[in-house]
């Protein structure tokens, strides 16, 4: 699809003392940065900050920090705990930790009971110590590593410590697992359900991923991102609320 006429128009400010929040639903197969640049052209402002990317794959709540003064409170909005949900599918790993990545690995699923199951989650609750996935933007020396794993340069497993809660945790099939968890900054939720599929006694890979809140920030107050390529700049700004 060929982006709109407006898309190459110059940067010109429409109002630039407006400075606020802009919270989009975001389309599953669009990068957060693809959304920012589809925004600032819109707007026709480059003073865009955020509160948090989502992977591709993932949908739902990206808060956009539109303006000067939105744009210096980026590292406070950034702290705030964020809540997904999410489905696990059970038996198949890939590299990327998500359905995007490419299968490397395959194993048999055990029968799993509710009891095994929120057993495991309780080790997975509270303070964690996760495995950043290989292919995320954490940098090494300067590199983020999936420019590094793209690269096939091997590196040793790297962790960070979290804070989770679980809830909603249900076996919808033999190899399939819902959950909604809620993480503090840093949280990867494919991570999580890496690690959870291990100490079952298998592998998995997350099917599907919604965030759905950020801090006191709902994805139900969203503008759909569906609609923003072809939404007119003044409607838009309407939607960018006060700080």
């Amino acid at each position: 699809m060929p982006w709109p006429a407006w898309y190459n128009m110059p940067l010109r400010p429409v109002n630039p003392s407006a400075s606020g929040l802009l919270l989009i639903d975001k389309p599953a197969d669009f990068s957060s940065h693809d959304i920012i640049a589809i925004t600032r052209r819109i707007l026709r402002t480059k003073k865009i900050g955020h509160s948090g990317t989502l992977d591709p794959m993932a949908t739902g709540l990206l808060i956009l920090l539109i303006g000067r003064e939105a744009t210096k409170r980026q590292p406070a909005f950034l702290n705030l705990s964020k809540t997904y949900q999410a489905v696990l599918k059970l038996g198949l790993e890939t590299d990327t930790w998500d359905k995007y990545g490419e299968v490397i690995h395959t194993a048999p699923v055990p029968e799993i009971s509710g009891a095994q199951l929120q057993a495991h989650i309780q080790t997975l609750s509270g303070t964690v110590k996760q495995q950043i996935p290989p292919f995320s933007a954490k940098k090494i020396k300067g590199e983020k590593m999936y420019d590094l794993a793209r690269k096939g340069v091997e590196l040793a497993p790297r962790f960070n410590e979290v804070t989770v809660s679980w809830a909603d945790v249900c076996l919808r099939a033999p190899d399939e697992i819902t959950f909604t968890l809620t993480g503090t900054s840093g949280t990867y939720v494919r991570a999580l359900g890496y690690m959870l599929a291990r100490q079952l006694g298998t592998v998995g890979h997350l099917s599907a991923l919604r965030r759905v809140a950020i801090g006191p920030y709902r994805v139900a107050h969203a503008f759909d991102g569906n609609l923003l390529k072809n939404c007119p700049t003044d409607i838009l700004y309407k939607q960018v609320q006060p700080l």
